[in-house]
């Protein structure tokens, strides 16, 4: 069979044409811009602009091992005395230097109420009382029932010092964060984390929660309105959120080391074999 050497060359010659049209294709998949990185992409649909209405009720429950602040208050300041705990001072060590020495100040602090593990404090007068499970109202409710036995109007003031939330994995400030308020969202923890990187999988977010010693792990996905109704939404104290990796979009969003390193390599080849290609093409047609 008879090869023309110069057919040959031609085809060659255009397949090396293209081969820096295939790479540029190559390279425009590569970095096109990753899917399932926008939050609720179903709020787009007509069906979807009416989003089930959350429970707006919703009011964390005090839980063991919480710390409390509980204060009482009345007309009578000297009647509702025996009913707080003094304030506490204790030394804080400052850093401005005196006669070679540090000094040592004071700072004061409210005395607080720890949530046993049978779930109940033991309040001064009152005694044992029986907190866990219960909303912070229904706590203030019970309180007043028993002080107003004591003392006229009594006002009492309950406040939950040790509620936070920790933020892990995929996130641009991972951590465990206090929150000064009691109502406090799935994405309200994302914001104080600074919210997911590239890498987050937004379509499997854990929710890690410790209820009476049982974990409890509810899954959600971001780029979908539904969790808005979810019992989960609101994080009570000591919930973890979790955002695992997406190495397909890690992949996506930036190249590896060794992508780039095949991709210099796939270059050179291609320039070389363009290069040759070339020579030959001349070296024929000089001799024609």
């Amino acid at each position: 069979m008879e090869i023309n050497i110069s057919d040959l060359i031609k085809r060659t010659d255009m397949n090396l044409k293209l081969a820096p049209f295939a790479l540029c294709l190559y390279l425009l998949c590569a970095c096109s811009t990753p899917k399932n990185i926008t939050y609720f992409q179903d709020l787009n649909n007509p069906d979807k602009q009416s989003i089930t209405q959350q429970n707006n009720q919703f009011v964390p429950r005090i839980c063991v091992g919480d710390l409390l602040t509980i204060t009482v208050s009345a007309l009578d300041p000297a009647a509702v005395a025996p009913f707080n705990l003094p304030v506490v001072s204790y030394p804080k060590q400052t850093e401005q230097m005196f006669n070679g020495t540090k000094e040592i100040g004071t700072s004061q602090a409210m005395q607080t109420y720890t949530v046993d593990s049978e779930g109940n404090i033991n309040f001064p007068v009152v005694g044992k009382l029986k907190l866990a499970d219960k909303t912070k109202q229904e706590a203030v409710d019970l309180l007043e029932n028993k002080i107003s036995e004591l003392v006229k109007d009594p006002i009492i003031n309950i406040q939950i010092i040790n509620f936070k939330v920790t933020v892990l994995g995929e996130v641009l400030k991972p951590g465990t964060y206090p929150v000064n308020s009691d109502r406090v969202t799935v994405l309200d923890a994302l914001g104080l984390a600074s919210d997911l990187t590239i890498h987050g999988n937004r379509t499997n977010v854990k929710v890690i929660r410790d209820n009476n010693g049982k974990q409890e792990v509810v899954t959600f996905d971001l780029t979908k309105s539904d969790f808005f109704s979810s019992p989960y939404f609101y994080l009570q104290q000591n919930d973890i959120v979790y955002v695992e990796p997406n190495d397909k979009r890690k992949t996506q969003a930036r190249y590896s080391q060794t992508d780039q390193v095949d991709l210099s390599v796939i270059t050179a080849i291609t320039s070389s074999i363009s290069v040759i290609a070339s020579v030959i093409v001349s070296i024929i047609a000089v001799n024609k």
